[in-house]
């Protein structure tokens, strides 16, 4: 049914263009016949307190969503944006469709390693340069994220090659599979 509500949860709300990013994400949303709920759609003003009146209106947001899409893309280090992975375990305890996507095709143990460095102990544990263990299941970040889509009949969409992380071809790709999902 046209007009289902489906929050855009991502980064990009750090993003110096992110007034302009999120109407872009909200006008793909009206071509596919669904209301985008942009983080930064509610003025909160300055001032002390304003972190939870931001909380807050996200989660009036994500109340009224039907469905949600999230960028997964890594973000000030080697996974997603603490708060979005905040906003899909939300998603996904409430049983609302959760879709998301990485335009960074690398697996978290790559990044992992490749910032950390890696070596396997003689127990076949992989560890970073600190012996803490790195995940190492071909995930696109930490498992509970993965599985907590996959468990939801959703995988994280990946590109080919990186993309930037305001990059919207895959945020159209959850698009096509939030049709599909509501049947219109």
């Amino acid at each position: 049914m046209p007009g289902k509500k489906i929050y855009l949860a991502g980064p990009e709300v750090f993003l110096p263009d992110a007034v302009e990013i999120g109407l872009r994400k909200k006008a793909l949303c009206q071509e596919f016949g669904f209301v985008g709920l942009y983080p930064l759609d509610h003025e909160v003003g300055e001032g002390e307190g304003r972190d939870a009146r931001i909380y807050a209106a996200n989660l009036a947001a994500i109340a009224q969503a039907d469905a949600a899409i999230f960028n997964l893309s890594p973000f000030r280090g080697v996974s997603a944006d603490p708060g979005t992975a905040f906003e899909l375990g939300l998603f996904v305890a409430r049983g609302k469709p959760a879709f998301a996507y990485s335009n960074d095709p690398a697996d978290l143990f790559d990044r992992v390693a490749e910032a950390f460095g890696a070596h396997q102990t003689p127990q076949g544990v992989w560890c970073d340069a600190h012996g803490f263990e790195i995940e190492k299941f071909g995930n696109s970040d930490n498992l509970m994220l993965d599985c907590a889509l996959r468990a939801s009949g959703q995988s994280v969409l990946r590109p080919e090659a990186k993309a930037p992380i305001e990059d919207l071809a895959l945020f159209t790709a959850c698009l096509r599979k939030a049709l599909l999902k509501f049947g219109f």
